[in-house]
């Protein structure tokens, strides 16, 4: 079949590697003129791990590995760590903080030369009355398919023609965040921490090639203006954290960015004939559990199975609606679980003690990664 993908992300890069190995004619379009000079690090869980492997994409060569998470208090008392270890025992893949540009890269040498195409800007999706599906770019031009996929992010063109509209809202919340060479233990090792109090939470993970990749969680409103002093403002707000890796970056000169949360239900139906959506154009929710990512990539793997497992040519829309059942539960799941952003500020109860609580939370993440993961799980859509 011939398939057109908008969105030359982790997500619809993946996707395109998956449907080329299958057979089909792909063609990728992406808005910016070209992969992208932004170095950023993503956070992969063990279900993206797997995900991307699945797809052919092993990334064991890039980025650090993470062991552990250590959940403290703005004293810097650890409360209970994540054994991240045990969970790569359980599942037989491992959590990994990578360079965006290095795995966009890796995913990318498995495509033929023109298979992602840049400066294409798309506007709308139309459904054709012969069956076909069109993505129409600002230029006047147009790419028609058997099949159109919209992975083209949290403002995604094809999600607001599908869905008549953008159905985002903000969550009151936002994280101030940034990756920079710090001075300290994380930059080295294989554990991050994520540091509660009432004022918001911070993480620090370690992201190799001595960078740390930070960030703070704080309530937010649209209507606020922007500071000319980011660090100021958060050092007003967590200067009385007495962490030492806290301290250290607030201590430190950088210029974070603004993301603000958003999110939205996520509906039974995400697309429309031989169209669907794919990451967070389909289902958009705030970083709290670090799925964003993982997530795309498990639609990746669900919609190569759908697409290169039957016969589909006949009837398209009935295998895009499978995959789009198959996929609702896990990632409303996940939407649920980050909108309950309100209780990071407060930590657990303090009986319990750190080592019931470090095998809680194990547990509870290995149970949580069952629930949302059909790749670990091996659920076929």
């Amino acid at each position: 079949m011939r398939i057109v993908i908008v969105g030359a992300g982790v997500g619809g890069l993946a996707l395109a590697r998956g449907l080329l190995d299958s057979g089909h004619e792909v063609q990728v379009h992406e808005r910016e003129t070209d992969s992208g000079t932004e170095e950023t690090r993503l956070g992969l869980s063990p279900n993206g791990v797997a995900a991307l492997s699945a797809l052919g994409v092993d990334v064991s060569g890039i980025g650090r590995r993470l062991d552990g998470v250590e959940n403290r208090d703005p004293s810097g008392r650890v409360r209970y760590t994540l054994d991240v270890g045990a969970v790569r025992e359980h599942f037989g893949f491992q959590a990994r903080a990578v360079p965006r540009r290095a795995l966009l890269k890796l995913i990318a040498q498995g495509l033929p030369e023109g298979t992602v195409r840049f400066g294409r800007v798309c506007t709308r999706v139309r459904v054709n009355r012969d069956g076909s599906v069109s993505a129409l770019f600002g230029d006047g031009t147009d790419a028609t398919g058997d099949v159109v996929v919209g992975a083209d992010g949290v403002r995604s063109a094809a999600r607001r023609d599908l869905w008549d509209g953008d159905p985002t809202r903000p969550t009151g919340w936002a994280s101030w965040q940034a990756l920079t060479e710090v001075p300290m233990a994380a930059a080295s090792g294989t554990t991050a921490a994520v540091v509660q109090g009432r004022q918001g939470v911070c993480g620090i993970m370690p992201a190799g090639d001595g960078l740390v990749r930070w960030w703070f969680d704080v309530r937010w409103r649209s209507d606020i203006q922007r500071p000319r002093s980011p660090m100021g403002v958060l050092r007003k707000l967590f200067g009385g954290w007495d962490d030492p890796w806290v301290r250290t970056i607030l201590d430190h000169d950088a210029e974070p960015e603004l993301f603000e949360h958003v999110r939205h239900r996520v509906p039974k139906v995400w697309g429309e004939g031989g169209a669907t959506l794919l990451g967070d154009a389909a289902h958009t929710f705030p970083p709290s559990t670090a799925q964003g990512v993982d997530q795309a990539l498990e639609d990746a793997w669900a919609l190569t199975r759908v697409l290169g497992e039957e016969p589909v040519e006949d009837d398209p829309a009935r295998a895009l609606r499978r995959y789009e059942r198959s996929r609702r539960g896990p990632v409303t799941l996940v939407s649920v679980s980050s909108g309950m952003e309100s209780l990071k500020r407060f930590g657990p109860p303090r009986f319990l003690g750190p080592e019931r609580l470090s095998t809680m939370a194990t547990r509870q993440y290995i149970g949580y990664l069952s629930g949302v993961s059909d790749v670990l799980t091996d659920r076929r859509p």
